[in-house]
């Protein structure tokens, strides 16, 4: 049986920023989905986080999430504000954020501010694609670079969202509904 386990992501034990935005109205749905804003991931997506923050320190720069664990409840709140499979995972299928094995994230300098990705965190367009053309340089520079430093640690990534990571084949992982129970409680 699979470890269910979600370990909790902290600055002082992972050296990452953390701004999760939907437990702030600075996300898509303009409110807060999250009362409390607790950062969780399942034990082996913790591991490969740990290889990345060691990756991204190799080059100078810090990881920020804006997302991990996600309870289905809250993926149904993103799904019924915007039902589109290409930037929301049907719940029919279910996100790999509810299965604790993917990640929002962005990279952050040595003065603590975010590299230009070319688009905000949720920006729900195909400017936010990972190789999206016509992009800046610089923008396809910072996002290659997020790009090389997570394949490094491990994980995949979607082709729609530059921000998004997981775990290559957790859809085989049961979702984890910790939205009662556990430290990360919905709005």
């Amino acid at each position: 049986m699979p470890d269910h386990r979600l370990l909790r992501i902290t600055p002082e034990t992972h050296r990452v920023a953390i701004d999760l935005v939907y437990a702030t109205d600075r996300n898509l749905t303009g409110k807060p989905i999250y009362k409390t804003a607790h950062c969780l991931l399942l034990a082996p997506a913790e591991a490969a986080l740990k290889k990345a923050v060691e990756l991204a320190a190799n080059i100078g720069v810090t990881l920020k999430i804006f997302d991990a664990y996600r309870p289905p409840q809250a993926q149904q709140v993103l799904w019924d504000f915007l039902p589109d499979p290409t930037y929301i995972a049907d719940l029919k299928r279910g996100s790999n954020h509810s299965r604790g094995t993917a990640i929002d994230l962005t990279l952050v300098d040595a003065h603590g501010h975010d590299l230009d990705m070319g688009t905000g965190f949720d920006e729900m367009s195909i400017a936010s694609e990972h190789f999206h053309p016509g992009l800046p340089e610089h923008v396809q520079r910072n996002r290659t670079l997020l790009l090389g430093v997570m394949h490094g640690a491990g994980f995949t990534h979607i082709p729609s969202e530059w921000w998004h990571y997981e775990l290559p084949g957790s859809r085989t992982l049961e979702l984890i509904d910790n939205a009662d129970s556990g430290p990360l409680r919905l709005m």
